[in-house]
């Protein structure tokens, strides 16, 4: 998209984040409850279903870098929202990065006109992260697959159309990723309770009793599981890192229009010594967080793949909302820890973040491991030079 149409589009779709989605926040924090048709309709006509989704699929085809600043600014109005919005973009865009024509062209053109979702399917009850996956991927003998497990913690699971499911073939414990339909026999989902924040979506739990797939629903090879998982989780890091920024910034706005008005004493609170440096420590990590993200989605859309600088977003922006969002209530005060401000739906929200694509200890051992993984990339992660660089 020619950044002519990239303003006018992103100026069409914040005027109506703020005008056909803020409206729906009281009511779904009210009731816990997303109205999905309601919803799922103004996301459509927003053109919010195909940001990520390329044009010959019929969406809008944009880079990282053209849709970080749209995901961040969702962020702004409701936690539950964004949710719902990033895994149905980013697991789209992780179906194109990562299935077959066939795969492509049967969920994606759905998936703009709002007739699709996809979501990811890896956390299981029994089991931890990555490499840990409990459910199995039976051969059938006819070149297929009976999925036998179970995958909780799945966002948008009470809608989503298809699911990219994680699983290993037990004979040589071979990992396999597989696009499942929600309509596949054996398969059932089921809601798990309401969550801190983020609230109206529903992270369900999925049980496969020998659900049967066929060879088509592989995407790419057997043993290419754990590379299709770490690819997918890559750029989704770099989104939940976007949410992370626009919850951040919304809190600092907040924050500085707050410290403008509370009046004590005869004075601004703004006035305070105290109060500044809460500001001035939100901005700092506000300013350092927006530049990091610039970074990897400029490498990300020069084509280079980018483990340690996701994982690298993905932890500083957990920390950065969390200290933010600290910082924002402190300054409203005892206020703020009430629904009169939205600080306190904010302070909630931003708490998910550390959880999404992975806990802070998945982070750092990814970078660590790239950091250790030798050779040009992780010289340059390091910031090391020819001249500086200590020879072992």
């Amino acid at each position: 998209m020619n950044p002519e149409e990239y303003e006018s589009l992103r100026g069409r779709l914040i005027d109506a984040v703020w005008r056909d989605l803020e409206p729906l926040v009281e009511q779904i924090e009210n009731t816990e409850h997303i109205p999905h048709e309601t919803l799922w309709t103004r996301l459509l006509e927003m053109g919010a279903l195909g940001l990520l989704i390329p044009a010959q699929y019929g969406g809008s085809g944009l880079t990282i870098t053209q849709y970080l600043p749209l995901i961040a600014e969702i962020s702004k109005v409701h936690g539950g929202i964004r949710a719902l919005v990033h895994v149905h973009n980013s697991m789209c865009h992780a179906l194109w990065e990562l299935g077959s024509e066939e795969q492509r062209g049967e969920v994606l053109r759905r998936a703009v006109r709002g007739e699709a979702s996809v979501a990811f399917a890896l956390t299981e009850p029994e089991h931890g992260t990555g490499r840990d996956v409990g459910t199995l991927a039976l051969r059938d003998g006819a070149g297929g697959y009976r999925i036998r497990g179970r995958k909780w913690l799945i966002t948008n699971s009470n809608f989503a159309s298809h699911f990219i499911v994680f699983a290993r073939i037990p004979d040589g414990d071979v990992p396999v990723s597989l696009l499942v339909p929600r309509d596949a026999r054996g398969f059932t989902i089921r809601g798990l309770p309401e969550t801190m924040g983020c609230k109206g979506g529903q992270h369900g739990e999925l049980t496969f009793a020998d659900v049967p797939v066929g060879a088509d629903a592989l995407l790419g090879e057997e043993g290419d599981g754990i590379a299709k998982m770490e690819q997918a989780l890559e750029i989704s890091r770099v989104l939940v890192a976007a949410s992370s920024l626009g919850t951040a910034e919304r809190a600092l706005e907040l924050s500085l229009a707050h410290a403008h008005d509370r009046v004590t004493f005869g004075k601004p609170i703004g006035t305070r010594q105290a109060v500044q440096r809460y500001l001035a420590e939100m901005a700092v990590d506000v300013y350092a967080l927006r530049e990091m993200l610039r970074d990897a989605a400029a490498k990300w859309d020069r084509g280079e793949r980018i483990p340690a600088e996701a994982a690298m977003c993905k932890v500083f922006g957990s920390e950065v909302v969390g200290r933010v969002t600290d910082r924002a209530l402190l300054v409203h005060g005892g206020i703020g820890y009430t629904r009169a401000h939205d600080i306190e739906r904010l302070y909630r929200d931003a708490r998910l973040n550390w959880l999404e694509e992975g806990t802070p200890t998945i982070q750092h051992m990814v970078i660590a491991r790239e950091l250790l993984g030798g050779g040009a990339r992780a010289r340059a992660l390091a910031g090391a030079t020819a001249k500086g660089r200590r020879e072992r």
